[in-house]
């Protein structure tokens, strides 16, 4: 685990290299204050929309302007579905955005599938595959239609990996469709529950439909760019809206096939930071292969009072978030042969 750390400690030479900002679940809802699926946990559905604005009023402001934004997933919540008020809500949320001076990277969760299908989000002003970065010359690195992920290069030799992990999932598929059939066989494979959200008795509780897993075509794709940033001697950041690591996160909350992404990323050497949401708790790991696993603090769930968003800086040697409210402060050292010389 690593301790809290406040950046200003920071030696001196140690040079910022560039910023980007960090939020998950906002979970946005014109609705009165409600309770999680079990009852146990209060959720904020009007607050969060003036913790996005609080968040980013600091960004703004922020002497080190984030070069962009990650939107960890789950930006409106699913009750928009029943009250027929997604599109609205969804409108709402992204004119708050607009305010943002930096572009925003958006991840799918759970909530966007319990709101649109597939296709209307690929529509959608959530689909940020136009800001990926084409590596010309190696066309394996160019993703699929078939998934919604790509990566991009904020700063040179830093490439960023932005992953779909609902591509295997019931969530937002037309039932008739043939991965649709594929999807609930997995499923009702590892959960025989009558009630699919549930994970009672499972000996791997992630098997839920709330989450979903990665593709092998993802999962070749995700190895290829991986493959390059080893060549190139790029250091690589992955988001997903679900998190892969168990030591990281409550296990009901990890992707279906998590195991195989992680054996994807193990393979290879230049993956520093793995960021996710879904779990609102957060949790945070630093795996035996140096990778850093940072699920972060839901928005729904934090109260008036606090806060729930980050900045991460980024220097030669190690990457520093810099908490707000509940999410706490990290200092995250790339492994020594990771470190770069600039």
């Amino acid at each position: 685990m690593a301790d809290k750390a406040n950046p200003g400690t920071l030696t001196d030479n140690s040079e910022r290299l560039f910023s980007f900002g960090v939020i998950a679940d906002i979970q946005y809802a014109d609705l009165e204050d409600g309770y999680n699926f079990q009852g146990s946990r209060r959720r904020y559905y009007r607050h969060s929309l003036v913790h996005l604005q609080g968040a980013i009023e600091d960004w703004n402001k922020e002497s080190s302007m984030p070069c962009c934004v990650l939107q960890l997933g789950d930006i409106i919540d699913g009750y928009n579905a029943q009250y027929k008020t997604s599109e609205k809500s969804l409108e709402v949320v992204m004119n708050t955005f607009k305010m943002l001076k930096v572009p925003v990277h958006h991840t799918w969760g759970n909530h966007e599938f319990y709101n649109f299908n597939r296709d209307y989000l690929t529509r959608s002003k959530l689909n940020t595959r136009f800001l990926e970065d084409r590596i010309v010359d190696h066309p394996e690195t160019i993703p699929s239609e078939n998934y919604y992920a790509y990566h991009f290069v904020p700063f040179p030799k830093f490439r960023f990996i932005l992953l779909d992990a609902y591509d295997l999932s019931v969530l937002g598929v037309d039932q008739s469709s043939p991965k649709y059939q594929q999807c609930m066989k997995i499923l009702r494979e590892h959960n025989p529950n009558t009630e699919l959200n549930s994970p009672q008795g499972l000996s791997e509780p992630q098997f839920v439909q709330f989450n979903g897993g990665f593709s092998q075509e993802q999962l070749n794709w995700l190895n290829e760019v991986l493959a390059f940033s080893d060549t190139n001697q790029e250091k690589v950041v992955i988001v997903s809206h679900l998190p892969i690591y168990p030591e990281a996160s409550d296990s009901v909350c990890l992707a279906w096939n998590y195991r195989d992404a992680l054996g994807v990323i193990w393979s290879h050497k230049c993956v520093v930071c793995f960021f996710a949401g879904h779990t609102h708790d957060g949790g945070y790991c630093e795996d035996h292969f140096g990778v850093h696993h940072v699920n972060l603090e839901g928005v729904i769930e934090t109260a008036p009072v606090s806060q729930a968003f980050g900045t991460v800086h980024v220097y030669p040697d190690k990457m520093v978030l810099k908490g707000r409210g509940r999410v706490p402060d990290r200092i995250m050292n790339y492994k020594k042969e990771k470190a770069l010389n600039f």
